[in-house]
């Protein structure tokens, strides 16, 4: 079951597997005319515009779903942890609760699906305010959650659910939801034989790449047509051994997807936060300032793990107020937020995840204005009060301060605002009347706050005031 996967990819020519098969897939030229080509060099193909649908929509869920949700103990890297790096926890908890001799490919059949809904998750995507969906295609393991040619005995319609999960839940997504849908990929995998002589090699030969990665990355844009790409696990080779730039001069080009397709910066070692579409950085990343390259932050509403944990206690879990604040932090400085939930072995979204998922899209229906399609403001954050962020509205025109602590005084501080006599109108999002200020001047403005019940507050966990004409 873990021997070569892909015994597909061997019998195909050659020539086209070295140059990494687009000519086993049907073309697309780009249709209307001036449409640029890109080069397979990351100096045309990190000039390539962001398509404009990704930086509107601010807000997305990350899913990391695979054989690690069988487990469910400690992280979805059981596999390397348990059997690479042999951490005790992990020695432990099989030793404990599995027979000797049992293996990570033992897993496999117990990933069940059973309770697998997609229309009950895309309801419940749809109901988070999130605008994208990126699903775990294949993590570190190996595992493809579609049944790939290219990944013999190892995926989701031949093992375990005996389903192509990545089929239903875009189908679902599509059908019942605006959102975006999108694709996770690990380039490598922990122990596939093929990697591992290549890895010995180092890295002159491209056995992996060319007999399973890259076939599987042409296979799912063709057959499943992702609008994001969310590339990770280079396994510290360079891009060139991925042939990562021919890939996206064909994505860009002649795929599918090549005007609304987005992608990330995991394409080999030293891409990331330097090459690619949308910038990551690093897992968590919220650098608390403007940054000039768009960017995301992906993070998990579970302190600890990106796949399901058993074990997980409930301060584990990030409260909705962490996650509000996450969200305000990353669109004032630019970027989007993705948050990852991990869903059961039998394909069930944990109640807690779907409650924090469910808040999220309680706090957007009403400040939605202030997030969605928003571009950064001069300042990002206020200079007088903490926990206020801004951002601009430029269909509108006005500026959007999010504060996260209603003030006990009744009335907030901006530094940033500078309120124009007789023209600055300032108004609390969910509430009729407008709001009484006193300017001071180029030290900001001074605005009060209606004297509300809990009841009254048109939401909880922060709240929105509309500037009009501000300097």
């Amino acid at each position: 079951m873990s021997g070569p996967p892909g015994r597909a990819a061997l019998l195909l020519p050659p020539l086209l597997l070295l140059l990494g098969l687009p000519g086993l897939l049907p073309a697309r030229p780009p249709t209307g005319g001036g449409q640029p080509r890109y080069e397979p060099t990351w100096g045309s193909l990190d000039a390539r515009p962001l398509p404009t649908w990704f930086d509107e929509a601010k807000f997305g869920v990350f899913i990391h779903w695979g054989v690690f949700s069988v487990p469910s103990f400690g992280s979805e890297w059981f596999w390397w942890y348990w059997q690479k790096e042999k951490r005790a926890p992990y020695v432990k908890f099989m030793e404990a609760n599995y027979p000797p001799g049992f293996s990570y490919e033992d897993f496999g059949p117990l990933f069940t699906a059973e309770f697998f809904d997609p229309n009950q998750w895309a309801d419940i995507l749809k109901a988070s305010g999130a605008k994208y969906v990126v699903l775990t295609s294949k993590h570190h393991e190996g595992f493809t959650l579609w049944g790939s040619k290219y990944s013999w005995n190892w995926n989701a319609v031949d093992e375990g659910p005996k389903r192509d999960l990545v089929a239903e839940l875009a189908t679902s997504v599509r059908n019942r939801t605006d959102l975006h849908f999108g694709l996770y990929h690990s380039l490598f995998e922990w122990f596939n034989p093929l990697f591992l002589e290549d890895a010995t090699n180092f890295f002159k030969t491209r056995k992996f790449p060319t007999s399973k990665s890259l076939p599987e990355l042409y296979e799912i844009v063709t057959k499943y047509q992702p609008e994001i790409i969310w590339s990770d696990g280079d396994g510290n080779a360079p891009d060139t051994y991925w042939n990562s730039t021919g890939f996206l001069a064909w994505l860009y080009n002649d795929s599918p997807v090549w005007d609304t397709v987005v992608t990330n910066d995991r394409w080999g070692a030293g891409s990331i936060c330097t090459h690619g579409g949308f910038y990551t950085c690093s897992d968590r990343y919220n650098p608390g300032h403007l940054l000039p390259h768009k960017w995301e932050n992906c993070m998990t509403i579970d302190k600890r793990s990106w796949g399901y944990r058993r074990n997980a206690q409930l301060e584990d879990y990030l409260t909705i107020e962490d996650l509000v604040k996450q969200l305000v932090e990353t669109v004032s400085c630019g970027g989007n937020l993705l948050m990852n939930i991990g869903p059961t072995h039998d394909g069930r979204i944990a109640v807690i995840f779907e409650e924090r998922l469910r808040q999220m899209g309680t706090w957007l229906k009403v400040n939605g204005g202030a997030i969605y399609g928003t571009k950064p403001w001069r300042a990002q954050n206020d200079t007088l009060t903490p926990g206020v962020w801004y951002t601009f509205s430029p269909k509108e025109g006005h500026v959007n301060a999010i504060f996260l602590n209603w003030p006990v005084s009744g009335t907030l501080e901006l530094g940033e605002p500078q309120a124009k006599l007789g023209e600055t109108q300032a108004k609390l999002v969910g509430y009729k009347e407008l709001l009484k200020w006193v300017a001071l001047g180029e030290k900001g403005i001074v605005i009060t706050l209606p004297q509300l019940t809990p009841q009254q507050l048109p939401c909880q966990w922060g709240w929105t005031l509309q500037l009009s004409d501000v300097n």
